[in-house]
This record gives structure tokens, sequence and C-alpha cells, in this order.
């Protein structure tokens, strides 16, 4: 647990404002008391993680529950209207942003969104059923996503089209001296 939450604090660019940290805290929590074998002992855990949970919520506005799968530095970029189903699975290096759902089709039908490694979620966007997201994916902003998306694509619109992501051209790109921009006009 703690080493998830020293790697979940770098990834939030050390910083104790960002509330994705704080989200992820309670998650950790969560998933670790499960860990605790004698549940007598589990017991008092269980109870703090359930007010923690609450809280969480209440203030941050998103629910994550702890049974559903993260991987490591999961970065929550903007809280608020979060909505994690309890068996989703996310990758390594996925990023979400506020507005996001992640769950079930159909109330009452079992099957959330595995989601690859390096999964990019747009703000608002909806991934609903149980639909695989391959690795390197993005899905673009207010997506409804309701079919797989492979590997290296782009989801977009209502309902979501897929299209091969392009390679970002890295040629183009340079450093800036500082001395250059002061000689400028």
């Amino acid at each position: 647990m703690f080493d998830n939450i020293r790697e979940d604090w770098r990834t939030h660019d050390s910083q104790w404002s960002r509330h994705g940290f704080w989200i992820l805290v309670v998650y950790r929590f969560g998933r670790w008391r499960y860990g605790i074998r004698a549940r007598v002992v589990r017991l008092p855990f269980s109870l703090l993680y359930k007010i923690l949970k609450f809280f969480s919520e209440m203030l941050l506005g998103a629910e994550l529950p702890c049974e559903a799968v993260i991987g490591r530095r999961l970065v929550i970029e903007h809280i608020g209207g979060i909505v994690v189903s309890g068996d989703a699975v996310f990758g390594d290096d996925c990023i979400l942003r506020n507005g996001v759902t992640v769950g079930l089709r159909n109330r009452g039908v079992r099957g959330s969104p595995r989601m690859g490694n390096r999964v990019d979620i747009g703000a608002g966007a909806k991934l609903l059923g149980p639909i695989a997201i391959g690795d390197d994916a993005a899905i673009g902003a207010n997506a409804v996503v309701l079919c797989d998306v492979p590997a290296n694509s782009i989801a977009v619109g209502i309902p979501a089209r897929i299209l091969p992501r392009k390679p970002v051209p890295e040629a183009g790109l340079r450093e800036v001296d500082p001395e250059e921009l002061r000689r400028r006009p």
C-alpha cells in the first residue's frame, strides 16, 4: 500500500493539493484492508474505509470503489463527476479527467470496461459495458464508447467512432534557448 501511495504522490507532482492523489489514497487503503485475514481485526479498518470513501465521494466528487482494479501511476487530472464501476480494470499509466463514467451498460448486468496501459480518457467520456480498450488508446472528450477500441486508436463522438492514432512527429520539436527568446524583438 505505502509503495503505491508514494508512487501516486510522485505521479501527482508531489503536491498535497492534488485531489486525485487523495482519491487514490482512500482507494489504496480500501484495497489494503482486504489483506487482513482476521475478520475481527479487519472490521475497524473496513468501517474507517467506508467513512473515508463517503467523505471522498462527497467532497471530491469521485466514486472509485476499492473493488476496481487500478494499475500503477493512475493520474486523476481533474475531479468532479467521476464514476468507476467496481469491476472495471485499468492498466498502468492511465489518465482520467472530470465527468468520466466507466461502468455497466445496463443495470444489473455485470461487465465493465477493461483498459490497457497508457489509456488517456478525455473529460466527460462514457465507457460502458464489457469492452476492451487497447494500449495507448485515447478516448475523446464526451465520447460514448460502447465497443472495443484497438491499441493505438482514438475513439470520438456519440456513439464513438474509432480512428487510427497519428504518430506525433518528433523531428519538428526542439529545445528553445532562453537567450534566443531574449534576443527576439
